[in-house]
């Protein structure tokens, strides 16, 4: 059996894009520094990839990136980093370093371990928040495919007509009734199994026996799910309030503690608790159903922003859910028109996404435009997490984006009273809502608003991106992503702006502003601008704002001027190198120069300089350019 250097669980609420997204991204992280990995996923088809217990044995360390209860005590005696999925997402390569370099990171000891726990045990485990964050979601990741499964066949019995489920109507159909029927039975689980699952991950099997008691007195008592989560953590704080309890007794009572003391004695204290606290969680429940429903009529526009901001701030993240699992509350309460908002909201972000590619296909990647073509699958769906890359690449410009479009939607929405009687299921449940064009209208509208502005933002961050590139904040040393052929298949054709007169040999200059003089009077000489004077000036500005000075002795001057007629690459190598402000402090002796007109939009200069940094980003191509001593050999070599 292979032997893995660090093992890792990944897993979110929904177990479906955060899990992979998280494993993709450690994975690659792993191999990009030789490391071997295998990563557990929790997602919503269950656990797969599971490690072994000799994996397990033989792995340096362990990651756990996870917003769900994945079984740690398994890990005992290994040293663990605890963190949210969504740092496995986002820092892998802080992650695996951490894991390997640093000596600080914890030996994990479970609470029936014999050795002592670290001092560091807050750290290992997670902080505090982080942890009943991750009890709630694993009560709702349990909960969501009953609430999804039982709404979907409701919704389906509505086919017949709203009260074919009624033996006493007209419309009375007996398919349309055992639909209902079976369909009500799993959505009436929502509240016992959410409060039983967030009891389970914090006292196991013990944990999992009380909520489910304590959850059936919240549904029964009308709390709701505010309920459930209230006496989810009270039923497992209750189970391990009795494992401390009676920690004494003898091991061989083991078995008597588990099914008659534990489950008695927890039932008994969870039950009786949640029944006198019902009655307040039930008049909380039903006021701020009361509330929402009261905004439907009165402040629709309000509602739908609350509702959008809600839903886009954090992609199936808490305050996601929160709206959801609002919209399904009120589903169960004949509400319809509460989740045509929610839906629409969760809907509209990654179609956002697919618009921004195509608005603005330069501004991405090939893999961001595939990822956003995919979002319009995704986002049809009503699967909003497709839209997570995108946010975190800009969040603080990105996430009010996805905000305002999602807003717009949900607005749009209330405002035109549109009905959605299914919790999930995107279009596909579009013969099921009342006005099921004007709601894609509404969607498409706010997707194609948050679509706009995306692509603004990338474009401009594309731009900054080039430019700090071309100054330099790019080691030639450092290897890219993707190897040089795939990455020039889509970049811009060097040959269309550099030619044999364009290089220069053996230039003799004893400073910088020599040097760009030099380059000015050349691109007056080729016939690329008609003053000197003026491209002098914009050399020097651009060298004022950052040194275009980069490593291994080259530096990437340019200049963007009225007097510049055609966009043109000019190549230098220096007689001796000269004094430039670069990341090694070394001379530069090769000067690569763009000369950039002044109605050039940016796209096109910025393909050359992307397409030139990633060339020299490579120290293959940056020691054959040195070597290079014809100006035959050099343009061969850009435009290979």
């Amino acid at each position: 059996m292979a032997k893995y250097q660090i093992i890792a669980a990944t897993g979110c609420p929904t177990g479906i894009a955060h899990t992979y997204m998280a494993q993709e991204a450690l994975e690659e992280s792993a191999k990009k520094k030789g490391i071997t990995i295998k990563v557990e996923t929790h997602g919503q088809s269950g656990v797969e990839h599971a490690l072994s217990q000799s994996e397990i044995d033989q792995a340096d360390g362990v990651i756990i990136a996870a917003d769900k209860d994945v079984d740690i005590d398994r890990f005992d005696g290994k040293r663990l980093v605890n963190v949210s999925v969504t740092k496995g997402m986002k820092e892998p390569d802080e992650l695996i370093d951490k894991i390997l370099n640093d000596k600080n990171v914890p030996v994990y000891h479970s609470a029936g371990s014999a050795k002592e726990s670290s001092s560091e045990e807050a750290e290992l485990t997670g902080t505090f928040w982080h942890k009943l964050y991750v009890y709630l979601m694993n009560g709702v990741s349990h909960m969501l495919p009953l609430v999804v499964a039982g709404g979907v066949l409701t919704a389906v019995s509505f086919f017949w007509g709203i009260n074919s489920a009624d033996p006493k109507s007209a419309e009375y159909n007996s398919i349309a009734a055992l639909l209902n029927t079976v369909g009500g039975f799993a959505m009436n689980l929502m509240v016992p199994v959410l409060c039983a699952y967030i009891a389970e991950a914090i006292g196991k099997r013990t944990g999992l026996v009380i909520g489910f008691v304590t959850g059936m007195i919240a549904y029964t008592n009308g709390t709701g799910f505010l309920g459930g989560i209230l006496g989810g953590f009270l039923a497992g704080y209750v189970a391990v309030l009795l494992a401390k309890l009676f920690k004494g007794i003898p091991k061989s009572l083991d078995g008597l503690k588990s099914i008659f003391i534990f489950p008695v004695l927890g039932v008994l204290i969870s039950g009786t608790i949640m029944w006198y606290m019902s009655v307040p969680m039930k008049d909380l429940n039903q006021g701020m159903m009361s509330f929402l429903k009261s905004m439907e009529n009165s402040s629709p526009i309000l509602l739908g922003l609350i509702v959008g901001i809600m839903c886009a701030a954090d992609m199936g993240g808490p305050i996601n859910k929160a709206a959801y699992l609002t919209g399904t509350a009120l589903l169960a309460q004949g509400n319809y028109f509460f989740m045509a908002g929610v839906s629409a909201a969760c809907i509209a972000p990654p179609l956002a996404t697919g618009f921004a590619v195509l608005f603005n296909k330069k501004a991405y990647t090939a893999k961001e435009r595939s990822a956003g073509y995919v979002n319009f699958l995704l986002g049809s769906t009503h699967i909003t997490e497709g839209a997570i890359p995108f946010a975190a690449k800009n969040p603080l410009l990105n996430l009010p984006s996805f905000m305002i479009g999602s807003s717009i939607a949900a607005i749009l929405s209330y405002v035109t009273r549109i009905s959605v009687p299914a919790p999930h299921g995107g279009f596909i449940v579009l013969p099921l809502v009342n006005k099921p064009f004007l709601w894609v209208l509404w969607i498409v509208i706010g997707a194609l608003v948050s679509g706009f502005l995306l692509s603004i933002i990338a474009g401009r961050q594309s731009k900054h991106d080039a430019l700090v590139t071309s100054a330099g904040e790019v080691s030639v040393d450092e290897e890219p992503a993707e190897q040089t052929s795939s990455s020039n298949s889509s970049s811009a054709d060097l040959s269309e702006i550099l030619n044999k007169n364009n290089i220069a040999l053996d230039v003799d200059v004893a400073s910088r502003d020599e040097l760009l003089q030099y380059l000015a009077d050349f691109s007056k000489k080729l016939g690329y601008a008609t003053d000197t004077k003026a491209v002098y000036q914009k050399y020097l500005a651009r060298e004022k704002e950052s040194s275009t000075g980069m490593e291994k002795g080259i530096a990437i001057p340019h200049a963007q001027d009225k007097t510049i007629k055609n966009s043109a690459m000019l190549i230098a190598k220096l007689k001796k190198p000269i004094d430039w402000k670069t990341f090694d402090n070394q001379p530069v002796d090769i000067v690569i120069s763009f000369l950039i007109p002044d109605e050039d939009s940016g796209d096109s200069h910025l393909e050359y300089l992307s397409s030139t940094s990633k060339l020299l980003m490579h120290s293959e191509f940056v020691d054959s350019l040195r070597k290079a001593k014809t100006k035959d050999e050099i343009l061969n070599l850009f435009q290979e």
